[in-house]
């Protein structure tokens, strides 16, 4: 531990220098700064430590989790209370107020440090002690229930990717609503718990003026929730044309697939997706079958060829630990042992110690979602620098983390980079609406997933205090007004299809995160494209080009440090808006409206 505290120089000694951007290393600190950066010391050091411990425990409790065992559940509620007793202390409370009272005093680094620990204060303040530590517990105990589920189809136990596997290949609609409502059966376990957390999570941070979890949550981009949800709709209606378009066609193509009448609204049992959010497994890009090659391909050649594109840009290699601490594999669908099975990425200690948590086997999905996950990863390398300090080791904003790692599994499917990489033939003759229409099942309908169905549920959850006999209407009323999309049969409210994804039990509050992401990743590419590369930014090569590195490290090296819309506009020129989403999908719009001619749009004219 002294060797990771030196190392991310928090010791009074040198954190002055190294720790504050540079602003506190010289004689002319003023005493109100200097004693600022004491407190700002002393405080880093305990929360790396409490930090480093809940996320080990945590890290135990999501891949070592074993059927009537609690033993890693307990520690990690146990880690989590003591980082919340520190965090949330009316001591540190008390301290972050004073010293930003006299904010225009300070360094704007100290300030946005206060910011942070007042923010971090509010989820667990020490005045609702007792609450905190309840819906710790909630939390905890909600997760084991959600990943120790284990599915059951035709009477055999089954994993998630076997009920995914099922989702995409199978034509026949009986077989595929047997495993979509395979997929639902753990909400039935997680609905009471996720009630109590709702009004846990709200009552804590009352405690500290926020109206409720959901305004906390948003506060951090500097938005109320009125602003971020009018956001989301500006973000929908910008790109709604297309969306119906897609919509329409989507209907009459999977009738035709399933040999069945043409829907008014799309089924759910016949998308390709849980939850409809990604319907792009529909489309096969004739030339381009990424799967039967990486099928010849181990688990562990697709995350290594990640780190190569990554590498080949100018970022370092993976340290040697990531390789021995992640989880990148499944189990074994029988295993006693089970662990969250969606990937994520973590920074274990806001130092090096940074590890992916994935279910990687060797095909087109799993190859792009490597590259995505490992941009988390370098982000966490890139900013873990003498001139951030640990406390604004973040992402610009939480959208920018999900941004530049989308981005480059983006990049990492395109047929450029692909031919380089040796995966397809140079001569390959590929149809560029067919790849641009597979792309726009993918992005184009997960932002009516997450700026919709998802962000407007988890409002009505948090915000309006949705009552749990709603729950489920709720959520398909907006499935079917966002989406388009409807349950396969009758949906009672003693199921509950919203906890069944993963971020409203573990992740909540925050899945406009990924709407945000999916507008800047498409800013930042076009950038790169029209201004680095000099290439369409429908068919870009990323590999070996660090001016690429360059562009990145600039964005990533800031960290938490620099406000994000600072950073957008340096960055690509612009402010947040869809443009460059839009302009990249136009060739499809004329394609789609073709090949709807005659076709009846059942969604509305607008939304």
């Amino acid at each position: 531990m002294k060797q990771a505290l030196a190392a991310l120089c928090i010791s009074a000694t040198l954190f002055a220098s190294c720790g504050s951007g540079g602003e506190m290393g010289s004689t002319t600190a003023t005493t109100e700064q200097s004693d600022a950066q004491k407190f700002l010391d002393a405080y880093t050091q305990e929360y790396v430590k409490l930090y480093t411990n809940s996320s080990s425990a945590q890290w135990k409790s999501n891949t070592e989790i074993v059927e009537g065992d609690s033993t890693n559940t307990v520690n990690a509620r146990m880690a989590d209370e003591a980082m919340a007793a520190f965090t949330g202390s009316t001591k540190n409370i008390d301290s972050a107020r004073k010293y930003l009272a006299i904010k225009d005093k300070l360094t704007p680094i100290q300030a946005k440090q206060f910011e942070l620990i007042l923010y971090a204060a509010a989820n667990n303040p020490q005045t609702v002690e007792a609450l905190v530590k309840q819906r710790i517990k909630a939390e905890n105990d909600q997760t084991r229930q959600l990943y120790s589920f284990q599915y059951v189809l035709n009477g055999k136990k089954v994993s998630t990717n076997n009920i995914d596997d099922i989702l995409k290949k199978e034509n026949d609609v009986n077989k595929r609503l047997a495993a979509w409502t395979a997929s639902k059966e753990v909400g039935k376990t997680l609905k009471t718990g996720l009630v109590n957390l709702r009004n846990l999570r709200n009552q804590t941070v009352q405690a500290l003026g926020y109206d409720d979890y959901f305004t906390y949550q948003v506060s951090d981009y500097g938005f109320t929730s009125a602003e971020m949800m009018q956001t989301m709709d500006r973000l929908m209606n910008e790109l709604y044309p297309l969306y119906r378009e897609l919509h329409t066609w989507m209907r009459y193509e999977l009738a035709k697939k399933y040999k069945q009448p043409v829907p008014q609204y799309l089924p759910a049992h016949w998308l390709p997706n849980r939850w409809g959010q990604d319907w792009s497994h529909v489309v096969e890009v004739k030339g381009i079958n990424l799967d039967s090659v990486l099928r010849t391909k181990s688990p562990e050649w697709i995350v290594r060829e990640g780190e190569k594109l990554y590498t080949s840009i100018g970022f370092p290699a993976l340290p040697a630990t990531f390789w021995s601490q992640s989880s990148l594999y499944p189990y074994k669908p029988d295993s006693n042992v089970k662990k969250n099975n969606h990937a994520s990425a973590w920074h274990m200690d806001l130092n090096n110690d940074v590890r992916s948590l994935m279910s990687v086997e060797p095909n087109a999905e799993w190859f792009e979602t490597a590259n995505h996950e490992l941009g988390h990863i370098y982000y966490y390398m890139t900013y873990t620098n003498p001139d951030v300090p640990p406390l604004l080791r973040g992402g610009a904003n939480r959208a920018y983390h999900e941004a530049i790692g989308t981005m480059m599994g983006l990049a990492a499917m395109q047929k450029p980079y692909l031919v380089g990489r040796g995966l397809v033939s140079a001569d390959v003759k590929v149809d560029s609406i067919q790849s641009l229409l597979k792309e726009a099942l993918n992005s184009v309908v997960f932002i009516f997933f997450s700026s919709g169905t998802m962000s407007n549920f988890e409002k009505a959850l948090y915000v309006d205090s949705l009552q749990p006999n709603q729950f489920n209407a709720r959520w398909w009323e907006l499935a079917k007004k966002y989406q388009g999309i409807v349950p396969p049969t009758v949906r009672g409210e003693e199921y509950a299809d919203a906890a069944t994804k993963t971020h409203i039990n573990d992740d909540p509050a925050q899945y406009y995160d990924y709407a945000l992401s999916y507008v800047i990743l498409y800013q930042l590419h076009n950038h790169i494209a029209k201004n680095i590369l000099k290439q369409d930014p429908r068919a870009t090569n990323y590999y070996g080009q660090t001016a690429i590195g360059d562009f990145l490290k600039k964005i990533t090296y800031p960290g938490a440090s620099k406000d994000w819309r600072t950073v957008l506009k340096e960055s690509t020129g612009d402010e947040l808006n869809a443009k460059a989403m839009l302009e990249y999908f136009q060739p499809l719009v004329s394609w789609l409206q073709e090949q709807n001619k005659g076709r009846t749009h059942t969604l509305p004219a607008s939304l």
